[in-house]
C-alpha cells in the first residue's frame, strides 16, 4: 500500500540521470555558442551604457526637468507633475539620485525592447488565430514561472552583468506588452474596419491608420504593467549585478540594515508610482480623444 500513501515516481537514479544529461547538454550549449550569443547583445550593452551615462552625467535640474516636462506632455495634469516632483525631490535628498537614475535607465531600455519585440508580437497573435493559440501557452509559462528561474540560463550563457539582468527583466515584463496588444487590436469594432474596406484601404494601411490608433489606450495599459513587472524585477535582477535600487535593498537583506531597505524599496514604490500616473493618464487622454472622434 505504499503507493497509496507516496506518489509513484521515476526512479532516482533514472531522474538524476536525466537531470545530468540536461545540466551537460545546456553547458555544452554555453560553452559552443556563449561568445557568439554574448556578441549578439553587444549594441544592446552599448545601448544601455549610453542611457545609463546620460542620465548619471546630465546634472540634476535638467533631468528633473526632462521628467516634468514628459510627465505634464503625457497628462497635462498639473497635480501628477506636482507629485513627479516632489518623489524625484525626496530621492535627491535621501542620497538616493545616482542609484534611482541607474533604475530608470533600465526600465527606459526594457521598455523599449518590450515594445519593440512585444508589439510585432502581438499583432501577429491578433491577425492569426493559430499563431494567438501556439503563443498564448508560452506567455502563461512566462508570467507564472518563478522570477529567480529567468536569471539560471542566462547567467550560464552570459555570464554576471548588466545585460544577462537586462534579458531576464525583459523576458519577465514582456507578456502583458503581448497580450494588451493584442486584445486592443482585437476590439476594434468591426464596422469600423469595413468601412475602412469600403474606402478601398489595404491591410497595411488598416493597420497603422486604424487599428493601431483606435488600440492605442489599451496598447498603453500594457505598457504600463510592463514597467510595472520591470521594476518588481529590479531586486531580484541585482543579484546578477545590475546596478540602482535594487542593490541597497539585497545589500540591507544581508546585512539586517532595516532603514537601508525601507528607504531604497520608497523609491522604487515612488518610481513605480511616478510612472504608473503617468502612463494611465496619457492612456486616459488617448481614451477621450477617440471617443471625442468617433463618437
Amino acid at each position: 500500500m505504499d503507493w497509496f500513501f507516496k506518489f509513484p515516481h521515476m526512479d532516482d537514479d533514472s531522474l538524476r540521470n536525466l537531470k545530468k544529461a540536461i545540466d551537460e547538454g545546456f553547458r555544452g550549449f554555453t560553452r559552443a555558442y556563449g561568445d557568439a550569443i554574448e556578441g549578439l547583445f553587444y549594441p544592446l550593452q552599448q545601448f544601455l551604457i549610453h542611457a545609463e551615462r546620460f542620465m548619471l552625467k546630465t546634472p540634476w535640474p535638467i533631468i528633473t526637468a526632462i521628467i516634468l516636462a514628459i510627465a505634464f506632455a503625457a497628462t497635462r495634469s498639473l497635480k501628477i507633475v506636482a507629485g513627479c516632483l516632489v518623489t524625484l525631490l525626496l530621492i535627491g535628498y535621501f542620497d538616493m539620485w545616482d542609484d534611482t537614475m541607474r533604475t530608470i535607465s533600465m526600465i527606459f531600455v526594457c521598455t523599449v525592447m518590450s515594445i519593440a519585440i512585444g508589439l510585432p508580437i502581438g499583432i501577429l497573435m491578433s491577425r492569426s488565430d493559430r499563431v494567438q493559440r501556439t503563443i498564448s501557452p508560452i506567455l502563461d509559462v512566462m508570467q507564472t514561472m518563478p522570477s529567480f528561474v529567468y536569471l539560471i540560463p542566462v547567467v550560464m550563457l552570459l555570464g554576471i552583468g548588466k545585460v544577462p539582468g537586462l534579458i531576464a527583466v525583459v523576458i519577465y515584463a514582456i507578456p502583458p506588452m503581448i497580450r494588451l496588444t493584442d486584445l486592443g487590436i482585437r476590439l476594434v469594432d468591426r464596422d469600423v474596419l469595413e468601412a475602412a474596406d469600403a474606402f478601398g484601404a489595404d491591410g497595411r494601411q488598416k493597420l497603422f491608420k486604424v487599428q493601431l490608433p483606435l488600440a492605442l489606450p489599451t496598447i498603453m495599459a500594457g505598457i504600463n504593467q510592463t514597467i510595472m513587472m520591470a521594476l518588481a524585477m529590479v531586486v531580484i535582477a541585482s543579484m546578477i549585478g545590475v546596478q540602482g535600487l535594487g542593490q541597497p535593498v539585497l545589500k540591507a537583506i544581508a546585512n539586517q540594515y532595516f532603514t537601508l531597505g525601507i528607504f531604497n524599496g520608497l523609491a522604487i514604490v515612488g518610481i513605480a508610482i511616478m510612472f504608473d500616473r503617468v502612463s494611465q493618464a496619457y492612456g486616459k487622454r488617448l481614451q477621450k480623444h477617440r471617443e471625442v472622434v468617433h463618437g
